[in-house]
């Protein structure tokens, strides 16, 4: 079994290695992910909608746009004004939603793709910032598909119940580790793949990540400045590290559409594991001959004629 605080090494010692490259990588994504967020609020003392997108400022007034400037509504609302008005909402909302899962599908997942790829290739070797094409570059549609299917599941699971939900997550956790490590692979081979690796271990990796929650805090209370210059390129390598560490003790098969990748050289598992017990010196010989002379059956012929002497 693979150890935390291996893992944790790994990663923490493979971003220092490269240290503002990683910096970097980090606060693109974080640009991309938190920039893609739409916040809504309502003010119910000013009747105000707030509607901030990428970082812009636009209030409505409910009341001076839609019955006159400087007019207040006042009096009962009619049925069809209530179904015109849910109607409307319902639309813009799925609207916006439907957007939003498109930037998802086609812009930020190709992205986690390029990302996972790059801290991966960075647990040996420092990595090169044209990681970040690399879901772009290589089987793209695939690469939608898949991490379209994957989110969709999650949220039906989600849906549910809460728990479903998070034990999806970690059991798809590996999908974009895998196409980025085996870009011809499958949709079907990239969830069966994910979940046979994870099988076992996903409490584990749930402990993984709780560990981060000290410095998930930290992030929060300095506004996010220290995810992008210290945790949020810890964390990533050290699930970068964990994949590494889930390849090499759970070999898989290699399929019909891809050949598996070339395991390294050396053998790279006591990394990840724990310490291994000493092995047993072989004394069977010994022990057979130490039963002869104790045991009255002779003992050896030093001359080495074949012949023993008895002990009586």
């Amino acid at each position: 079994m693979w150890s935390r605080e291996k893992v944790r090494t790994a990663g923490r010692e493979a971003f220092k290695r490269n240290y503002w490259k990683c910096v970097l990588f980090n606060l693109f994504l974080s640009l991309v992910v938190g920039g893609s967020a739409v916040h809504y609020s309502y003010n119910g003392n000013n009747n105000n909608y707030h509607f901030d997108r990428y970082g812009s400022n636009n209030t409505y007034d409910f009341n001076s746009n839609i019955f006159g400037h400087n007019e207040h509504f006042s009096g009962s609302w009619n049925p069809a004004m209530v179904v015109g008005f849910v109607f409307g909402f319902v639309i813009a909302f799925f609207f916006i939603l439907a957007i939003a899962l498109l930037i998802q599908a086609f812009v930020v997942n190709p992205i986690e793709v390029g990302a996972r790829r790059f801290y991966f290739k960075n647990l040996r070797e420092p990595a090169k910032m044209q990681e970040m094409a690399y879901g772009y570059d290589t089987n793209y549609k695939n690469v939608v598909k898949t991490l379209f299917l994957r989110d969709l599941y999650t949220f039906f699971w989600t849906c549910l119940f809460i728990i479903p939900g998070i034990i999806k997550f970690y059991e798809y956790a590996m999908i974009p580790y895998l196409l980025a490590d085996n870009p011809d692979m499958t949709t079907e081979e990239a969830f069966a793949e994910s979940k046979r690796m994870m099988t076992g271990e996903k409490w584990n990796a749930f402990v993984l990540d709780l560990s981060f929650i000290g410095w998930f805090i930290l992030s929060a209370l300095t506004f996010g400045i220290l995810w992008i210059f210290y945790v949020g390129p810890y964390w990533n390598s050290t699930r970068a590290a964990l994949y590494d560490a889930l390849r090499i003790m759970k070999p898989r098969q290699p399929y019909n559409n891809y050949q598996q990748p070339a395991q390294p050289q050396q053998p790279v598992q006591d990394a990840w594991s724990q310490p291994a017990e000493p092995p047993v010196a072989n004394v069977t010989e010994e022990v057979k001959e130490l039963e002869k002379t104790e045991f009255g059956m002779g003992t050896p012929d030093p001359d080495n004629t074949g012949n023993t002497t008895d002990t009586e």
